[in-house]
């Protein structure tokens, strides 16, 4: 039986925008954080701190947890991928900080420019520091079902770095579909063996939908305990280091399946729809999620005696 609560954790303004060709305004990223918020999306990685020669959308980093920070009930997430990362998240204010772990060689080289080994030695020198701080960390464990270099990943070679990861007392650890190869099988194998390691560790799953797979590996993760989902309002996304990656899976189709599953996100649905139209408009495109085009499942009313769809 899959939890009564899950929360959504809300990517759209780091993993949402950071591919996005055009540059995007500090202030039109403010106002996607207060849509979401408004939404009840209260979690939302917000920006990423990580060099603004490779990643240009995100360079503004600081600038925008200025315009932020004040917003009642937030609770800001920044990604570092490195100490100096970790610093400037920490001293612009951000309420949690999320660090990756790549799990494949070749995508790690190119995501970040270290290799695994290298990747868990930071998240060991931040968990140091994120203790003394006050400031909690998760961790994400990017590929943890495929490479676009190298094929597949194995699922002894994930649990591995996150039985690595452990000692540091993540508040969470996030397992990310970073290109949508994913499928429920894969999901539910990989979070049985993961809450096998590390019964009570929350968990959470980050999915891509490049090949379709992207909603039924929420329903799997979820079916299996992970506590969390990464979404992105509209399904936008994508990693800039993948070829290939398209968006996330869109929140507010995520919001809706599990709504209909009895399972609570705390999402306010129109809200959702609202802020992932908007969005498509500000970056004058339209956004892949279903439901902001098709609508909320139509409910039935009564028309004198009968009963007719709304």
């Amino acid at each position: 039986m899959p939890p009564h609560t899950v929360e959504i954790v809300e990517v759209a303004p780091r993993d949402g925008l950071q591919n996005e060709q055009v540059q995007v305004s500090t202030p039109i990223k403010a106002e996607l954080v207060r849509r979401a918020v408004e939404a009840g999306l209260r979690r939302v990685e917000v920006t990423s701190f990580v060099n603004p020669q490779r990643v240009p959308q995100m360079a503004d980093a600081e600038a925008l947890m200025q315009n932020v920070r004040t917003y009642p009930d937030l609770i800001s997430i920044g990604l570092a991928m490195n100490r100096r990362g970790f610093d400037r998240a920490r001293a612009a204010g951000c309420n949690e900080v999320n660090m990756v772990v790549v799990a494949s060689e070749s995508l790690g080289r190119r995501n970040q420019g270290m290799s695994t080994a290298e990747s868990i030695a930071i998240v060991r020198e931040v968990g140091a520091a994120a203790r003394e701080a006050g400031l909690p960390m998760s961790v994400t464990i990017a590929a943890s079902f495929g490479c676009p270099f190298e094929g597949e990943v194995p699922e002894a070679r994930v649990l591995a770095i996150m039985e690595q990861i452990l000692p540091e007392a993540p508040l969470e650890i996030a397992f990310a579909d970073t290109i949508g190869c994913g499928v429920p099988a894969q999901v539910t194998s990989l979070l049985k063996q993961a809450n096998a390691l590390a019964p009570g560790m929350r968990l959470r799953c980050h999915f891509h939908n490049t090949r379709n797979t992207g909603l039924a590996n929420v329903a799997a993760a979820v079916a299996a305990g992970a506590r969390a989902i990464d979404a992105s309002l509209g399904g936008t996304g994508g990693c800039p280091f993948a070829p290939g990656a398209t968006g996330n899976v869109a929140t507010e189709d995520v919001a809706w399946m599990l709504d209909r599953m009895g399972v609570s996100t705390g999402v306010d649905l129109d809200k959702a729809v609202e802020a992932a139209q908007w969005l498509a408009a500000a970056l004058g495109k339209q956004m892949a999620g279903g439901v902001a085009k098709a609508g909320l499942f139509p409910k039935a009313v009564a028309r004198g005696g009968c009963v007719a769809v709304a």
